[in-house]
């Protein structure tokens, strides 16, 4: 494939991303969240994910209107699920990372700090050689 031919194909993707974003955007987030019903600031910020993912966004979108997939009001239980979830990771994350540094047993070996120093200039501010410069005056 060549690459005329895949920036053609990414243009007809970004293309078709540009018109299903519009059309969800304007329309169908309303019908699928009451809640979105008059919230225009945040739209803006799902064009970039619509224009990627659209071809998933209209298989859900038409899933949803068809009534075969659920709506954003019928996930509660998956959100306390996810809730859930989150909890426990809380909880045993702490738990995993204190276990591994216990069982580590062995501290970091100290290694010997690095000293940088700048460079001494070779020529003073204004091109002059430092020796051109007379002592006691200001450089």
């Amino acid at each position: 494939m060549t690459a005329a031919a895949l920036i053609g194909a990414g243009g007809a993707w970004g293309i078709a991303g540009l018109a299903v974003a519009a059309a969800f955007l304007l329309v169908g987030l309303d019908r699928i969240d009451p809640a979105a019903r008059g919230a225009y600031a945040f739209r803006p910020l799902l064009v970039p994910g619509i224009v990627l993912l659209w071809p998933v966004v209209l298989l859900r979108w038409a899933q949803i209107e068809g009534g075969r997939g659920v709506g954003i009001g019928g996930q509660r239980g998956n959100i306390a699920a996810a809730r859930r979830v989150w909890q426990v990771f809380a909880l045993l994350l702490p738990v995993l990372l204190g276990a591994a540094a216990l069982l580590r047993g062995a501290a970091l070996p100290e290694t010997p700090s690095l000293r940088l120093s700048v460079p001494a200039p070779t020529h003073a501010p204004g091109g002059a050689a430092p020796a051109d410069v007379p002592e006691g005056a200001a450089p």
